[in-house]
């Protein structure tokens, strides 16, 4: 049997419960891949993530990130949370005002400002969704196709079919047959607020993964959702997005560009610490 420190640290809000947790395991080296699988299902949590020595030497530590299902190359409230318990555990960057993570994606650069962490977003490539998968998803969605404004494929590491629709309004008011949903996969959706609202976008995000068939906040999603809004000019290139509404979660995540990057951040709030013991 081996000890671990463990945290779970709830993303995208400053305010405990109401954003996305996820659990970071400490000192993961010895572990074995169907030791972080079995851990990462009965936590049951949308990721849980194992900390490990660098083995880049520009990196500050190593990330492996398991959803109950498999491990993915990248995931964004993973990425925050993690650095958030590697901080608040001692762990002390080697350039002031960057923390550098290594993950399957490769390095991914995260910055600290105040009590908000925020995470480069890693390259995305975007392309075309076939007509027949944007068809079913609107049908699964109950969407009425004339609210459809754009639909693409992006991917930095973690692929989301994403969809742009008309408003807010019509975000919130999907109820989605999951039958149907579960044969064509994940999807992503965004649609603006009316202006003066506290946030210009609402995202949510439909899984296929078992146990979490909504995401109450999906950094991945909203980094891709990011560059391709603001890359097309229908988004500025500062902006709040809310996410977990329909899951009476509170999640903000705050998106700002600068010259070559977009940068993907919210608070970030330890709610448990302890020992696993496996």
């Amino acid at each position: 049997m081996s000890s671990h420190s463990l945290s779970t640290v709830d993303v995208f809000t400053h305010e405990p419960l109401k954003g996305n947790p996820v659990a970071v395991v400490f000192d993961a080296q010895g572990l074995s891949d169907e030791s972080m699988q079995a851990v990462a299902r009965w936590t049951n949590l949308s990721e849980t993530t194992f900390l490990l020595p660098p083995t880049d030497p520009q990196a500050d530590y190593r990330l492996r990130i398991f959803t109950p299902a498999r491990e993915l190359k990248f995931a964004g409230h993973p990425t925050l949370g993690t650095c958030h318990a590697w901080l608040e555990a001692g762990g002390s960057p080697r350039r002031e005002g960057e923390i550098v993570q290594q993950c399957a994606v490769g390095l991914v650069r995260l910055r600290r400002r105040g009590d908000t962490l925020a995470f480069a977003a890693p390259p995305m490539r975007a392309s075309e969704l076939e007509p027949a998968l944007v068809e079913g998803l609107l049908q699964a969605l109950g969407i009425d196709r004339k609210k459809l404004q754009a639909a693409r494929l992006l991917d930095n590491g973690l692929p989301w079919p994403s969809l742009l629709l008309d408003s807010a309004e019509t975000v919130l008011g999907i109820e989605p047959d999951r039958q149907a949903l579960a044969r064509l996969g994940k999807v992503g959706m965004v649609g603006p607020h009316e202006q003066g609202n506290e946030c210009q976008f609402e995202v949510r995000a439909f899984t296929d993964s078992p146990g979490v068939p909504e995401d109450p906040v999906t950094g991945s999603l909203n980094a891709s959702l990011a560059q391709w809004l603001i890359g097309t000019g229908l988004a500025p290139r500062r902006y709040v997005a809310a996410q977990g509404t329909r899951l009476q979660r509170c999640g903000r995540v705050h998106i700002e560009a600068d010259d070559d990057t977009v940068w993907v951040g919210g608070g970030t709030v330890t709610c448990v610490s302890g020992t696993l013991r496996i």
